[in-house]
């Protein structure tokens, strides 16, 4: 396989060119850059950029590539963090940005039918006319598209009552590493018939085949929506809470989370008016019909009302649900100041298990002299771990790696997965054969090889070296 980053012969360069036309090609290494990287820390270039804006022009591109024996890498906007989309086998970039179509809203069916490169933001918008959403909601939803969403099953927080894409996705159109077009799927909720290829297809970060279209299932917007904000003495007293309010019948929308950590570093940066002794905060909501929405929110503070409540606060304005979300939005950006190039994981435990979790990265920290600050959707577990480090030193990175390995290992120990919604790409990539045992991966393997023999669709991602 051709995985140098010398240039493409001239003759190979006018075939591509042939498939996307003149203005659809990059080959100058000053233009090419750009697309080099995505939102972890790592960057290669490409021997090429095409973009395609057609299912025929990426059916033409993966045939040439796979011809070629050339690595084609699909990306969408870049935001991934752990380096799916990043070159670093030379290759060529496939961008999907310009097939920004949505084909389709059919609210009958409660489905809509759009094309990769729809940004989350844009469907949202669109969908909203007509009454429905799409429940992934990820927090770069207004760049994010929807390829992207697809290929790292990203869903955000309204995942705990919702489902993730694999839940809100009812078929896809691809082709695979051969060139071949596939459908897989139904266009109705229900249906057996084969085995299910499009959840395999939903996660493989572009390895398996390349998705040029998908089916999405829609839900009804609700009518009315409550916020509340729960604060606590510590962790443990708000992992209570969080057990217990999804042991009880109604689900909240969304139920996030931050630790004492993230709330000592949102107090620099933001007058958050919170009172001292707060551990720990969850931001909830809960979402349905206006008539029984009052008894629905009622149950949910019933159930946050465990020992350690410092406060519990129900919203009742559009200015107050603003000013409760002010603390969960202004934690980026003082992470980014106190530590613009952080190491952020997102594991995932059985809810019941986060404070375990929570108390494991606590003596992490102190063991590893490494600052840990987590926050993220603890209705499902999903925690994202922020290791504050500086790249420029040496030791420190080298503490953090270590701390980070064992990190993995707690969260395994207590059940959990490595990954919820970031994806492996790159950089757990080599963790992976602590969670999936040889006789899987090498299924997983096999199943790879079935879709792309000659190995060209994003080489190298997601599954250990074989």
């Amino acid at each position: 396989m051709n995985t140098t980053d010398a240039p493409l012969a001239p003759s190979l360069i006018g075939e591509l060119q042939a498939i996307t036309g003149q203005t659809g090609l990059l080959t100058d290494p000053a233009d090419c850059w750009p697309y080099g990287y995505d939102n972890s820390r790592r960057q290669a270039l490409p021997q090429a950029v095409a973009f395609a804006t057609t299912h025929g022009q990426v059916r033409d591109l993966v045939r040439l590539c796979n011809r070629e024996k050339i690595p084609l890498i699909a990306r969408g906007r870049g935001t991934g963090t752990t380096g799916a989309t990043v070159p670093d086998q030379g290759g060529i970039v496939l961008s999907l940005e310009r097939m920004a179509q949505i084909l389709e809203i059919d609210p009958a069916n409660r489905l809509a039918r759009v094309e990769p490169g729809v940004t989350n933001q844009a469907l949202q918008q669109a969908l909203a006319g007509h009454g429905f959403f799409w429940p992934p909601d990820p927090s770069s939803a207004a760049v994010c598209t929807l390829g992207g969403n697809l290929a790292y099953n990203s869903a955000g927080p309204r995942a705990v009552k919702y489902g993730t894409v694999r839940e809100n996705t009812l078929g896809l159109r691809a082709i695979t590493g051969l060139g071949e077009e596939i459908k897989t799927g139904t266009m109705t909720t229900k249906g057996v018939v084969g085995y299910d290829l499009t959840r395999l297809l939903i996660g493989s970060e572009g390895t398996l085949a390349v998705i040029t279209e998908a089916t999405l299932k829609l839900t009804p917007l609700p009518e009315a929506k409550c916020t509340l904000r729960a604060t606590y003495r510590d962790i443990h007293s708000a992992a209570a809470a969080v057990s217990a309010i999804m042991a009880q019948p109604v689900t909240p929308c969304a139920l996030e989370f931050m630790d004492g950590a993230a709330i000592a570093m949102v107090r620099n940066f933001s007058d958050l008016q919170l009172a001292d002794e707060v551990g720990a905060l969850l931001m909830i909501e809960v979402d349905g019909p206006e008539h029984g929405l009052s008894h629905a929110a009622a149950a949910i503070e019933q159930a946050a009302r465990v020992e350690g409540l410092v406060d519990l606060y129900r919203a009742e304005t559009t200015a107050e649900v603003a000013a409760l979300w002010k603390t969960r939005k202004a934690l980026s950006p003082a992470l980014r100041n106190v530590a613009p190039k952080k190491i952020n994981e997102d594991v995932v435990v059985p809810v019941s298990r986060i404070p375990a979790l929570i108390s494991g990265l606590e003596q992490l920290a102190e063991q590893h002299r490494i600052r840990i600050v987590n926050f993220g959707h603890a209705g499902n577990g999903n925690i994202h771990v922020n290791l504050l480090v500086n790249p420029d030193d040496p030791d420190e990175m080298q503490r953090a790696a270590h701390c980070l390995s064992d990190t993995f290992d707690l969260v395994l120990k207590l059940g959990g997965t490595l990954s919820g919604e970031h994806g492996v790409g790159l950089e757990k990539r080599d963790f992976v054969g602590r969670e999936i045992d040889p006789a899987t991966l090498r299924l997983m393997h096999g199943i790879r090889h079935q879709f792309d023999p000659n190995n060209i669709l994003n080489p190298g991602k997601g599954l250990p070296l074989e």
